[in-house]
Parts: structure tokens; C-alpha cells; sequence
């Protein structure tokens, strides 16, 4: 079997640790080429760019766009012949039915289900407590062994055993670990359908705020066995296996309001 090309993106940005840790491991087995934002362009969701300045990197493509535009630029005119999309890896979990919409790291790989291209989307779940801030930990490439392992996994396997006939792109997120602990195990997941953002408004500002975070931390989470949130406050490497198009389905009271539109 001859090995896969990869098209490599991120929304942290090229030079984060994250990529360069995918970057590495992948490579080992892959033909892979990155086509990544210059910047750190994290929760930008699917924004898009007219146009994107394009600068060689020793490591492919650097693009001063969004994940989005890494996307559609490496598939439609920098390395239009890869066989499988791969984002990540981002440093915070993305997990949660309406992260999905928000992260780059999913867009990308949701931008290249449209061109019916296999994708995965991979996050790093760096969990709150201790000395330091989640924000810096996860400083080593070494902190994203289980993503990378799983990733590996994946890249090597999903394909050919006819995951992608099922589903348009997976959405991973893996447990950073401590070094000399167990391997995570892998479960297959839905996103959770937990949302407790707050809006509280004063002197003319208003303070966004995504509880979530808190919760987890607490462990005061609802969240089923089989979510995605779950799988990995208990330490399991999350797959979901996700479509890309919104969904559609017959709906008798819609079909009744619009047969009486002009009446």
C-alpha cells in the first residue's frame, strides 16, 4: 500500500506545538504537506477570505487566512491530490454540539467534506487545576502523544475499513496524560448537547461567559455515557463521526404555513 498524502491545517497556526507534533508523526508513514493560517486564527469558525498571501514554509504552506481558506487553497491549488484533510492539533478540547460551529479546527475539516474529501479534526483536552493556567501547559510535543497516537490510528485505518462511507469527517479529542500513565482508550461519541453560556450586562458592556469549563472542572457534568464531554473528563480518547451538511427533514406544520403563504 502506498503511503497517504495528507493535507496538514491547524487554527492555532503553523508554528504551534500542536501542528508541529501532528506534523512529525504523521510523517512517519505519510506523505504530508501543510497548508496552515501564518496566525493563531482559533474560534473563527468557517470565516472565509477572498484572497490569502501564500508563503512557502519548510513545512509546506503558510497562509495568512483562516482554517477555512486552508482548506479550499490546499485542495483547489497548492495540493490538490491529497487523499485525507487533517486539522489539529488544538490545544483545548472541542467538545460540545455548539463548539463545533465555532472552532477553526472542525471548520477545516468541514470545509473538505464539501469537496468529498475524508477528514479529521484533532483537539488536545488540557484540563484546568494546579499551579498553572490550562493556557500554559501543553507546551511540549510530547503533552500531545495521545492525540498524535490516535491520530496515527485513525489516518492509517478509518479509510480502509469504510468509515467515511458513514460519516463526512471524525471530530477526536484525547486527554493529555501524565507521562508513564496508561495509553487512553478510544470510544465512539456523540457531541453533548450541554450549553450554559451567560450574558450578564453592566455599564455598557456585556460580559460573555461559557460555564461549561467551570462545570467540567467541578466535574458537575450531566453528560451521558457515549458523549464526547464524557469520554474525555474520563480520560478516553472521543471519535465522533460527524456529516457536514445541515440536516433536513419533512415537517408537516412548516408544509402547512407555506401552502397558505399567499391566501
Amino acid at each position: 500500500m502506498s503511503e497517504p498524502s495528507i493535507l496538514l491545517t491547524n487554527d492555532d497556526g503553523i508554528e504551534s506545538v500542536g501542528f508541529r507534533a501532528l506534523y512529525d508523526a504523521l510523517s512517519e508513514f505519510a506523505d504530508v504537506t501543510a497548508v496552515a493560517p501564518a496566525t493563531d486564527q482559533s474560534a473563527v469558525g468557517r470565516k472565509m477570505s477572498t484572497d490569502a498571501v501564500v508563503s512557502e514554509h519548510e513545512l509546506g504552506y503558510a497562509l495568512e487566512g483562516t482554517p477555512a481558506d486552508c482548506t479550499v487553497a490546499g485542495l483547489e491549488a497548492l495540493c490538490p491530490d491529497v487523499d485525507m484533510v487533517v486539522s489539529g492539533i488544538n490545544k483545548g478540547a472541542n467538545i460540545g454540539a455548539y463548539v463545533l460551529g465555532r472552532s477553526g479546527t472542525v471548520s477545516a475539516a468541514v470545509e473538505a467534506a464539501f469537496f468529498d474529501v475524508p477528514a479529521i479534526a484533532l483537539s488536545l483536552y488540557v484540563p484546568a487545576g494546579g499551579d498553572l493556567p490550562w493556557h500554559e501547559k501543553a507546551t511540549d510535543p510530547r503533552d500531545f502523544r495521545e492525540a498524535t497516537h490516535a491520530a496515527s490510528y485513525l489516518v492509517k485505518h478509518a479509510e480502509p475499513a469504510g468509515v467515511f462511507e458513514q460519516c463526512d469527517y471524525l471530530n477526536v479529542n484525547a486527554p493529555m496524560r501524565d507521562p508513564g500513565g496508561d495509553p487512553a482508550d478510544m470510544q465512539v461519541t456523540v457531541p453533548s448537547e450541554l450549553y450554559d453560556m451567560t450574558a450578564e450586562f453592566e455599564n455598557g458592556t456585556v460580559k460573555l461567559h461559557d460555564r461549561v469549563w467551570e462545570r467540567m472542572r467541578t466535574g458537575d457534568i450531566p453528560d451521558p455515557d457515549g458523549t464526547d464531554r464524557r469520554a474525555v473528563v474520563e480520560g478516553r480518547v472521543s471519535v465522533s463521526p460527524l456529516t457536514a451538511p445541515h440536516t433536513t427533514h419533512r415537517h408537516e406544520a412548516l408544509d402547512a404555513l407555506a401552502e397558505t403563504y399567499l391566501e
